[in-house]
């Protein structure tokens, strides 16, 4: 197993320090100071001897939404994040792309024998600093250890509880003519994932885009955009929600190359293995659909906001032709934009 401690968290030369053991994963002594030391106070002001394996939550003023999710990214720290934060942002943007506002949200880890406590802390600790920054309560969880070799390390899963706020259509509405956006530059997440776990060393170093949605579709939202899809391009990236939004309403989507933002560190990446920015994972951008007519002003309501400052126009739904997505490459030339039939690179998130 990789030493999950040689990636960018700033934690301490934990050398031979202390471990996870199976008994850590018993119920007895060990599981009882693994939860009250290193994993409930950074999540929570409660009393450690006041936790229970279920909360009970407030009544919602909307309809609530809720999702599920499982994290194995490798590796486990990477520029930009960790699966720590990682999973808390993977959770909040499935609420958030379903008009939610996320609430509430358990947390599972599933921890390999003999990994390091420091790692861990540093894990947790930006749990809690990424469900601050999405204004998410962690409220129940579980930990399991299981024998060395059985987990790469550490797995997370999740569940995450919202309120609805914003009503969407969805891609089965999508209409010719109607605009398609990006809310920032593509293919960022998996890149840097990519860079992490073969150690390239790039200069500058690709950087994850995780982070929390919400905001940007509330500004959405707020400015009275009158959106039918959103989506998050996580696995299989830009390139797959178009083709799922194709496949939904039955038209074509035209993608016009010289419109997706891509860094100029995910472009050389990209160049330099012959990879396609629109296949590549990203996890704190969306695909938004909305008609021609309310474009700019989408736009402008998300550039009002960091995680979206450069929105973009990525392409338009056109009549039904041969292919579900195509592209207009840089000599003008209409083709086919192929989905891919396995992901690039496996285990981002």
């Amino acid at each position: 197993m990789n030493d999950p401690v040689s990636m960018a968290c700033p934690l301490p030369d934990v050398g031979d320090g202390a471990r996870i053991q199976l008994a850590h994963g018993e119920g007895g002594r060990l599981m009882r100071e693994l939860l009250a030391r290193h994993i409930l106070p950074p999540l929570s002001n409660d009393d450690p001897a006041d936790a229970a394996d279920a909360a009970v939550l407030p009544a919602l003023d909307g309809p609530p939404v809720f999702t599920t999710d499982g994290y194995v990214v490798s590796p486990l720290f990477f520029p930009g994040g960790d699966i720590g934060s990682l999973a808390v942002y993977g959770t909040c943007n499935d609420l958030a792309v379903a008009g939610a506002r996320p609430r509430w949200m358990s947390l599972g880890f599933i921890i390999e024998e003999e990994f390091s406590l420091a790692a861990l802390d540093c894990i947790v600790a930006s749990v809690a600093q990424a469900a601050r920054r999405a204004g998410v309560q962690v409220v129940t969880g579980d930990t399991k250890v299981v024998p060395k070799g059985a987990a790469d390390g550490l797995f997370v899963s999740t569940s995450g509880i919202g309120e609805r706020v914003f009503e969407l259509p969805g891609p089965a509405t999508l209409q010719p003519g109607d605009a398609l956006l990006v809310s920032g530059p593509i293919g960022r997440h998996g890149i840097a994932v990519l860079a992490a776990r073969e150690k390239l060393e790039f200069d500058p170093p690709p950087e994850s885009d995780s982070g929390p949605l919400f905001p940007a579709v509330a500004a959405l939202r707020d400015a009275g955009v009158p959106v039918k899809a959103l989506r998050d391009a996580t696995r299989g990236g830009t390139c797959a929600v178009l083709h799922e939004w194709s496949a939904a309403c039955g038209a074509s989507i035209l993608v016009e190359w010289e419109s997706p933002l891509v860094t100029p560190e995910v472009r050389g990446v990209c160049e330099l293995l012959g990879l396609d920015p629109l296949h590549i994972a990203c996890e704190g951008t969306m695909v938004i659909a909305i008609p021609r007519k309310d474009a700019d002003a989408a736009l402008d309501a998300l550039r009002t906001v960091p995680i979206s400052a450069n929105a973009t126009r990525i392409g338009t739904v056109i009549e039904s032709r041969t292919a579900p997505v195509l592209i207009r490459r840089t000599s003008d030339r209409l083709v086919p934009l192929d989905e891919p039939l396995g992901a690039p690179l496996p285990r981002i998130c």
